[in-house]
């Protein structure tokens, strides 16, 4: 049954992973080896990072448009963040699990983010927390990472700031933003992030400021492949993201169309009685299930309606 906890770990099958740190994200960087983030936003979605080997599972407030249903990802509360980050907490383990922090959280002032940051490691979580901003959450960022908070930033496209920004535009178009992405990277780096999502920016500045940042990893998303790694939204790249594809989204499935598939030939198959077949039902043995007509019938509730 679907219902039934999930079976544990039989002897003699691969051993579980080994949890993924911040010091392992850095020997990766070291080695130039390409680390992998993926949003996720669920158990499934959760367990599937286990699964199959990423780096970092991402709780990304992406979930507002692509679970929720809202028009932007600032509509999304604390209360309902958590909700998915401990969903996807109980299905990823090995991956360093980090959560965005949704808008509002973390921009009246630092101890309001430290309060906030705490809610999202402790009743979600979370190993780390994620804020999008430049040089003004700088003294937040030092403040986090202060009391123990692990920061991954976000420079570049700010999606929270989709408004403020005209749209989900690129950024660095010029040479005067470019140097102020970089700078942005700089100082979010000195004040203590270990890893930093640079997002829609020309390939040679992400390139550029992968080269600069002396420890914190970069994980690029329109940002070329000359970041440390790649993070991509879950429903983007299994392809069930039914509005816009930015330019950096490639799907590497189709899950959309296996989805349409299996529902229509679900509904076909109850409307035309062919499901369930006599595999898929239980029996009774004979001798008791003509005791039940007797007892039925005994108990005045026997009478089979006719039109049945």
């Amino acid at each position: 049954m679907s219902a039934r906890p999930e079976e544990r770990q039989v002897v003699g099958t691969a051993a579980p992973r080994k949890k993924v740190t911040i010091q392992h994200l850095h020997a990766l960087r070291a080695s130039r080896t390409p680390i992998t983030m993926l949003t996720a936003y669920d158990f499934p979605t959760g367990r599937a990072c286990e699964t199959h080997g990423v780096d970092i599972t991402l709780v990304g407030d992406s979930l507002a448009q692509v679970c929720l249903g809202y028009d932007s990802t600032t509509r999304l509360t604390l209360d309902e963040m958590l909700h998915h980050i401990r969903a996807v907490a109980r299905g990823s383990h090995a991956p360093l699990l980090v959560a965005d922090m949704p808008f509002g959280t973390y921009l009246a002032s630092p101890e309001d983010a430290v309060r906030n940051a705490v809610r999202i490691v402790r009743e979600g979580g979370a190993d780390a927390v994620k804020l999008e901003g430049g040089l003004e959450l700088v003294d937040t960022v030092r403040r986090l990472t202060s009391v123990g908070i692990p920061v991954m930033a976000h420079v570049g496209l700010l999606p929270q700031r989709h408004v403020a920004l005209s749209g989900y535009r690129m950024q660095g178009r010029d040479a005067e933003s470019a140097l102020g992405v970089l700078k942005s990277a700089l100082a979010l780096e000195e004040a203590g992030a270990f890893a930093m999502v640079l997002e829609a920016i020309p390939h040679a500045l992400g390139t550029y400021i992968t080269q600069r940042l002396r420890h914190a990893a970069t994980i690029g998303i329109g940002a070329g492949a000359g970041t440390d790694g790649q993070v991509l939204v879950w429903d983007d790249l299994m392809g069930t993201w039914h509005g816009h594809q930015a330019k950096f989204v490639r799907r590497f499935a189709d899950v959309k169309s296996e989805v349409e598939k299996g529902i229509r030939a679900y509904s076909e198959a109850v409307r035309e009685r062919s499901f369930p077949a006599g595999a898929e039902s239980y029996e009774m043995p004979k001798a008791q299930w003509e005791r039940f007509q007797q007892l039925a019938e005994e108990c005045g509730v026997g009478d089979v309606a006719k039109d049945a």
